[in-house]
């Protein structure tokens, strides 16, 4: 991958990667559990003047760093508001997949007055516990050696069927780097681990007293937030916006990402329109 536009900054001792492009109304662009700041680049390239889009690999993920421990909701939330402090930002949006979508609430709800709103891609409250499990198994089973890239695109293919080719690519340059004669992802198993359990902690608080506009979009097929955790969602929060995308599992920043694109210009749009 091309990796000189990557730019890194030190948060109470985490080193944090991310991708800073544009100008105009910040956007913070917070991926998912396993993948790194460039599944991305599908909402981000369509971004036009009037936006600031700032892509971030979250601690034990990508090129940020990977402690052995620090891996609760406010540990993430506590880099997204120390980068958006390190960067001297204001009236930011929150962009959030799955773990993402998570963090991004939780920091709003930290820190209101620095977050302009938050739009939740495909993770909410209430996620039953047998879907955690399913998801750990699966994080911790990706983590294996690779031939040459394409058959980490393969791989990838099998797993998220319903993600173009062309985003896998992208996920596969940003997440994967050749060690030796093999290919190895760069979300390392007990990151992986830190992460997932942390799903495991509940976040209604947070996604109850959040004091700033809230998109929440999930995807009509989605694997991970069931209509159920989408129903209880709704009754804690009738308030927020719901978009539901047809035919979309739970990867819709690569499978829809102008879905999230519409989203960002409807709610949360910058002074030139």
């Amino acid at each position: 991958m091309q990796t000189e536009d990557l730019q890194y900054a030190e948060i109470d001792g985490t080193t944090i990667c991310f991708r800073d492009s544009g100008q105009g109304r910040p956007v913070l662009f917070l991926h998912g559990t396993s993948a790194s700041l460039g599944v991305w680049d599908g909402v981000t390239s369509r971004l036009g003047e009037g936006y600031r889009a700032i892509a971030v690999d979250q601690r034990g993920h990508g090129r940020s760093s990977k402690p052995p421990l620090g891996y609760s909701q406010h540990d993430f939330a506590g880099d997204i508001l120390g980068l958006v402090v390190h960067l001297g930002l204001e009236d930011v949006v929150l962009v959030g997949h799955s773990l993402g979508a998570r963090n991004a609430i939780v920091a709003a709800a930290m820190e209101p007055e620095r977050i302009a709103g938050v739009i939740a891609v495909d993770y909410l409250p209430f996620v039953e516990s047998e879907v955690i499990d399913n998801l750990e198994r699966r994080v911790l089973g990706g983590h294996r050696r690779f031939n040459g890239f394409g058959e980490i695109v393969d791989y990838l293919a099998e797993r998220y069927p319903r993600t173009p080719r062309k985003a896998l690519e992208a996920r596969a340059l940003y997440g994967y780097e050749k060690r030796g004669n093999h290919y190895l992802p760069l979300a390392e198993p007990e990151s992986m681990k830190g992460t997932v359990d942390s799903f495991r902690t509940d976040f209604s608080d947070a996604f109850a007293g959040v004091r700033r506009p809230v998109v929440v979009i999930r995807g009509e097929k989605s694997g991970i937030v069931s209509e159920r955790a989408c129903r209880r969602a709704k009754e804690l929060r009738p308030d927020f916006a719901y978009v539901t995308v047809p035919d979309c599992d739970h990867y819709i920043p690569e499978a829809a990402p102008e879905v999230v694109y519409q989203a960002l210009l409807d709610k949360f749009p910058t002074n030139e329109r």
